[in-house]
């Protein structure tokens, strides 16, 4: 089972190729045209898809969110493409692991050890030591309590909740906490962002399931995060939580591991001192994140084996201190030693779960890192080697302080046998830098999710494979992390109080996962009540615990990464708020329908030979700039496009479903709206001709497809005299499941406009010979006539129109406000990446208008 499943025994999971139930508007006031697959005749001969009703509907403010739905089987679809090749593969998004010999299995398991479970596998170096500093050995019962504490805390967390729950929860092989508030958005309209639009629901990947109508506490789970903007902010803000949380901890983690290995030579190297050590820690911190962007698949190839002989050193030295020192310790699978052992400590007991905490680190990373490898391959690596090597190397460490209670400071280091300990200790070295960059990774994943959803200030972001998408490197970030960590290690040289802050990133960030999971389960999943509230009581009333712990301790110099978690969710949530507010007013300014018709078809000035593409952030409307183009430019071209680059709360778009398309004006003004749809995980890097050629394609095709959607309404009006003008889209359900629609709305208000306008549109345009077959109809003359003027500006050349609104806060507006907009967001817009750092295009081809928005 692949990485796209997403519920094991829950639920049966949803193959790209099978048919899909979405929902299909009935009765819209306006819909846009989906350039669906049955469009790439070329590419995919013989598919059937559902074709969009109304292609040739004129833009509209209307809002159809309260249009009349029903539930319609679609036929297969396409789940993913080749985002860097730019081509249509008919496999599934995770082909990556399909069909592979067994060479490439075995490389593919050193790859999940090296990328995925280097954070977790490091936990034997410090989770004693950091214990046993706050409740001290005092007999053979308070090693037994400890490793009884660590053993089953390694069963409930990383085993039984994220690797059977959690990671059955991602949004098709995503995963983090961005990932499963994609997952949210999608079954319920929950975002606060307001450019969602009903063809989206149609994107073949957009649904997991539909949601049960006999469930009736799903549905009402779904109205009330639907209608309670109360609810949708603090959705948000627990997203942003431990969105900020997972950066922290890639702080704090590089420290942590590298600080806890390199303290293994005060074992080896009698003397040495603590700035020798705080030197050395920095110079391997500063190796670590240059060879960062070489690459995950590069890398793990590399890392791989050396992670697999960590797990086998601790397997093997576990296996040796049993036999050697207290086969006994055995004893701690039964769960009364941890009675015993707060009975005996009382308070310092409850300190020390924040030692014990550290023991499942590297369990968030190995969601969050789910977008490398299958679900599968994650579990089954994780069951079969990870878990026993880790039980054996605690079991080991404990045997050996069941006779040696004094040694619990290097508790890792002092029970390896003295001919294994130089060896081992460069094997630490390495696993410790492998654990710094699987939390690194983690980190870049979370930051594209969330600035693709519009939660993070945009950022240079490097593809590292040609072949795995998800494998990124961004450049800012790496830097910004070494310095905080360097910060970190010189500031907090203790493992114990670093493992302190470790824990507060940690268990914040599982509290947060917890909890979008359980309602995942409700809204999504829709299991028995009893199995969500065990789920949500077992898992959030655990981690409250440990976090009670490393909470109460936070005075130590932990504090720090509590600061930092702090101002990362304050930059992400100053972020969320400019955007929506920038977007909301654009809304509300968007210019009129009534103007341009009053314009007439040259828009009031001269159109010259070319295609403009407009790019704005409206999914509706025309925007405020075009008001702005037109004033500013002594002529505007003869064909607009209003392009708006939209990511919607998928993983990926398939790129046959990527354009929509619209007529913004009567047919004589050559105006259209794109809206080019992107999922989170989407790479851009079209060559801006590329992407010239496939919008230009993808519109022929919209035109095409809607003349013969006229035609066949006019057929309709020829048999029925009785319809209504305005007719409903009438939908054909075929045998095999496709879906047809056979309807669009009449547009003969604007026909005797496009009559009288169509000599004064353009002086430039082509006109086709007069026919001489008296059997072509006017229509065909229109559709080719059309055509070739779109051929005819393509030839003249396309130039980019972009426009850069800005925000301001009103003088009239809280003190608060105008700090927030006029300074921190103006702060973070200015030095963010602009959209045009993704189009290869030469500034003589580039146009650019500024606008500033009060709000």
């Amino acid at each position: 089972m692949e990485g796209s499943e997403r519920e094991g025994g829950v639920l049966s999971s949803m193959d790209s190729t099978e048919s899909r139930w979405v929902f299909q508007d009935e009765e819209e006031e306006e819909e846009s045209s989906e350039i669906g697959d049955d469009d790439y005749v070329g590419e995919n001969e013989g598919f059937d898809g559902p074709s969009s009703p109304r292609n040739g509907m004129m833009d509209s403010d209307d809002d159809d969110d309260n249009a009349e739905q029903r539930l319609i089987r679609t036929g297969p679809r396409i789940d993913s493409f080749d985002v860097e090749a730019l081509e249509v593969p008919g496999a599934h998004r995770n082909n990556d692991f399909e069909d592979i010999n067994v060479g490439r299995r075995i490389m593919l398991v050193f790859q999940t050890l090296g990328i995925v479970f280097g954070d977790v596998g490091t936990s034997p170096l410090y989770t004693f030591s950091v214990m046993f500093s706050k409740a001290p050995v005092n007999g053979n019962e308070d090693v037994l309590g400890a490793l009884s504490l660590v053993l089953y805390t390694l069963i409930l967390v990383p085993l039984i909740k994220y690797v059977l729950i959690v990671l059955w929860a991602n949004d098709d092989g995503e995963g983090g906490t961005f990932a499963l508030y994609s997952l949210i958005c999608r079954h319920a309209k929950v975002s606060l962002l307001p450019n969602q639009l009903p063809s989206d629901a149609r994107i073949s990947s957009f649904r997991l399931k539909v949601p049960s109508a006999e469930l009736e506490r799903s549905l009402k789970i779904k109205e009330r995060l639907e209608t309670s903007l109360t609810l949708k902010k603090l959705l948000l803000m627990l997203v942003l939580a431990g969105t900020s949380m997972v950066i922290a901890d890639g702080v704090v983690t590089p420290a942590m591991s590298v600080v806890s290995a390199v303290g293994g030579l005060k074992v080896g190297v009698s003397g040495i001192k603590k700035d020798q050590l705080v030197m050395i820690s920095v110079t391997f911190l500063v190796i670590l994140f240059s060879v960062q962007k070489y690459g995950t698949s590069k890398v793990g190839i590399v890392v791989g084996p050396a992670l697999f002989i960590w797990f086998c050193s601790l397997g093997g030295i576990g296996i040796y201190n049993l036999v050697k020192y207290d086969i006994h310790v055995l004893k701690a699978f039964n769960p009364i030693h941890i009675y015993y052992f707060f009975k005996r400590n009382s308070t310092k007991a409850w300190y020390s779960l924040g030692g014990c905490l550290l023991c499942v680190t590297g369990s968030e990373a190995m969601f969050a890192d789910l977008c490398y490898f299958s679900v599968r391959s994650v579990q089954l690596t994780f069951v079969f080697v990870v878990l026993p090597c880790l039980i054996l190397g605690y079991l080991g460490q404990a045997a050996y302080l069941m006779e040696n209670h004094d040694d619990t400071t290097q508790a890792f280091f002092s029970s390896i046998p003295s001919g294994a300990f130089w060896p081992v200790f460069l094997i630490s070295i390495v696993a410790a830098l492998i654990a710094s960059r699987t939390m690194t990774t983690a980190t870049f994943s979370c930051i594209k999710q969330s600035t693709a959803l519009g939660c993070f200030p945009r950022l240079k972001i490097v593809h590292t494979s040609r072949k795995f998408m998800g494998q990124i490197y961004i450049p800012v970030m790496n830097w910004f992390l070494l310095i905080l960590s360097l910060v970190l290690v010189c500031t907090i040289p203790s493992i114990y109080e670093m493992g302190n802050a470790y824990g507060i990133a940690e268990a914040g960030v599982m509290m947060m996962t917890t909890i979008l999971v359980t309602l995942v389960m409700l809204l999504i999943w829709q299991i028995n009540i009893i199995i969500v509230l065990s789920f949500a009581v077992i898992f959030l009333g655990l981690e409250l615990t440990f976090f009670s712990s490393v909470l109460w301790s936070v005075g130590d110099g932990s504090w720090i990464i509590l600061l930092f978690a702090i101002v990362i969710f304050l930059i992400m949530y100053i972020w969320n708020y400019g955007s929506k507010l920038k977007y909301e007013t654009e809304v509300r300014q968007k210019m009129s329908m009534d103007l341009l018709r009053e314009l007439g078809p040259n828009l009031g000035t001269i159109r010259a030979p070319g295609i403009g593409l407009l790019y704005n952030e409206l999914a509706k409307g025309i925007p405020a700039i075009f008001g702005h183009f037109l004033t500013a430019l002594p002529a505007v071209h003869s064909m607009i496009i209003f392009v708006c680059i939209k990511y919607v709360p998928v993983p990926v778009v398939p790129q046959s479903e990527r354009f929509l398309f619209r007529r913004v004006c009567p047919k004589s003004y050559h105006i259209f709206r794109c809206v080019a749809r992107y999922g989170y995980k989407d790479v851009r890097k079209e060559n801006h001709q590329t992407f010239e050629q496939l919008l230009i394609e993808s519109l022929e095709k919209f035109i095409r497809r809607e003349a013969q959607e006229r035609s066949l309404e006019s057929d309709g009006d020829d048999d029925s005299d009785s319809e209504e003008e305005h007719s409903f889209s009438r939908i054909l359900i075929a045998p095999n499941g496709s879906v047809y629609s056979l309807g669009v709305p009449l547009l003969t208000e604007f026909r005797d406009a496009s009559k009288t306008s169509e000599e004064a549109s353009t002086s430039e345009e082509v006109k086709p010979e007069p026919s001489s077959t008296p059997n072509i109809s006017d229509a065909e003359q229109s559709l080719e006539k059309e055509l070739s003027f779109i051929h005819g500006a393509k030839e003249s050349g396309v130039v980019y129109l972009l426009g850069h609104g800005d925000i301001r806060a009103r003088k009239d507006s809280w003190f608060i406000k105008k700090l927030v907009i006029n300074y921190f967001y103006a702060f973070l817009r200015k030095n963010s990446r602009r959209g045009t750092a993704n189009l290869s295009v030469q500034h003589s081809h580039l146009m650019q208008v500024g606008m500033t928005y009060m709000v």
